[in-house]
C-alpha cells in the first residue's frame, strides 16, 4: 500500500527510484510524458533517483543526457550498477584493492570513486574481476577474463540483463555475457544490479527518503529487484515488458502498482476488485474463459490505461494462481 503522504502515487512515497531504459528513454529518445511526470513528482516533494543496470557511462553523462532530455539532474541523482559492484568490492577486499575490469569508463569511474584501482584483465595483482555492459571490448579480453575466473578469480557481475531496447528492437545484453563466462567457467557470480538488492540498497544510502517506490518496465528486474529489496513498485508499459509477460508474472514478479507511463505517478494507485470470476477497476471488467483472457468497457483517459492493465493483470494472476498456466492475451492490446 502507499504511504501516508498524499493520494497521488507520486506524493505517496517520499524516493521514487526510477529505472532509465524503457521508462525514461528508449535507445537515447524520451519517452513521451516523462519529463514533465518527473518534475511534477520532484515539485510535490518526492525525492528522485534515476537507477541503471546499464554499467558502460558514468553519472556524468547519465545526468547530461538526461539534461538534453529535459529531465532535470544531477550526477549525484543517478546510481548505477557499477557502483553497486564497486561496493560490493570495497566491502570484500577493502580500499585501494586492484580490480580488474571488463568494462567502460562507467565502471572505471565508479571503482575510483570507491577507492579502489581499475586495472587491465591480465594484471597479476588483480585480487578480483568485475564486469559491465561493454559493446566495445575485444573478444581476447573477454577469453582471458573467462580463464581468470576459471581459474579461481571472484567475479562480480553489475548485471544480468538479457536483452536492453533499442529503436531497432530489443539487443543482447550484458547477462549473455555473463551466462557464456558462467557456462565456461562453471562459477555464478555475485550480481550488482536488479533484481539483486545492491543497486537499490546503494540507491537508498546515496538519496534521502523513508518510502521508496521502484519505478521500471521489466518484471525480471525492476520489479522482481523491488520485491528482493522489500520495496513497492510501479510498472508501467513504454518498455519491455508484455501484456504475454504480464499474464505468465509469478508473485515475485508483480508490481504493486501498473500503469500505462509515468502519468500514472499524477493519480492514485488503482486496485482490481475481484467477484464472480471478474476483475474491475475503472471502466474495465476482465476474466479468463477457456484459457483467454477476456476484457470489456471502454476508457479513453489517462487514468483509464492505468485501470485497463491492473484489470487485466488481476484476472490473469488470478487464472495463473489456480491452474499454473498463464492465460492466452490473443490478439488483446491495451488502449492507446
Amino acid at each position: 500500500m502507499a504511504g501516508p503522504r498524499g493520494e497521488s502515487l507520486g506524493t505517496s512515497y517520499d524516493l521514487l527510484m526510477f529505472d532509465l531504459d524503457g521508462v525514461v528513454y528508449v535507445d537515447g529518445h524520451a519517452v513521451e510524458h516523462a519529463a514533465e511526470s518527473i518534475a511534477l513528482a520532484r515539485e510535490g516533494g518526492a525525492h528522485i533517483a534515476f537507477i541503471t543496470n546499464n554499467a558502460s557511462r558514468t553519472p556524468e553523462q547519465v545526468a547530461a543526457h538526461l539534461g538534453e532530455l529535459g529531465v532535470a539532474a544531477s550526477p549525484g541523482d543517478v546510481v548505477t550498477s557499477s557502483q553497486a559492484a564497486a561496493r560490493l568490492l570495497v566491502t570484500a577486499h577493502g580500499e585501494g584493492a586492484p580490480i580488474a575490469v571488463l568494462g567502460t569508463d562507467g565502471l572505471v569511474g565508479a571503482l575510483h570513486e570507491a577507492g579502489l584501482e581499475p586495472v587491465q584483465v591480465g594484471d597479476p595483482r588483480a585480487v578480483a574481476v568485475v564486469s559491465g555492459y561493454a559493446p566495445d571490448v575485444r573478444w581476447r579480453v573477454i577469453m582471458q577474463a573467462a580463464t581468470l575466473i576459471r581459474n579461481g578469480l571472484p567475479w562480480v557481475a553489475t548485471n544480468t540483463d538479457l536483452t536492453l531496447p533499442t529503436d531497432d528492437g530489443l539487443a543482447p545484453g550484458h547477462g549473455l555475457l555473463v551466462r557464456l563466462i558462467s557456462e565456461f567457467a562453471e562459477v555464478t557470480p555475485q550480481v550488482a544490479g536488479k533484481p539483486e538488492r545492491p543497486l537499490l540498497d546503494e540507491t537508498r544510502r546515496r538519496v534521502e527518503g523513508e518510502r521508496p517506490l521502484m519505478v521500471g518496465d521489466r518484471l525480471d528486474t525492476d520489479i522482481a529487484g523491488a520485491h528482493e529489496a522489500e520495496v513497492d513498485s510501479l510498472l508501467v508499459m513504454t518498455g519491455v515488458s508484455t501484456l504475454r509477460d504480464l499474464l505468465a508474472a509469478g508473485p515475485e514478479e508483480r508490481p504493486t502498482w501498473l500503469g500505462g507511463d509515468l502519468t500514472a505517478l499524477s493519480r492514485p494507485g488503482c486496485a482490481a476488485h475481484g467477484e464472480d470470476g471478474r476483475w474491475r477497476a475503472g471502466p474495465w471488467t476482465a476474466g479468463v474463459d477457456d484459457g483467454r483472457l477476456v476484457a470489456t468497457g471502454s476508457g479513453s483517459e489517462p487514468a483509464d490505461a492505468d485501470a485497463w492493465w491492473t484489470t487485466v493483470a488481476a484476472a490473469g494472476w488470478d487464472h495463473l494462481d489456480r491452474t499454473g498456466s498463464p492465460a492466452d492475451p490473443g490478439d488483446l492490446t491495451g488502449p492507446g
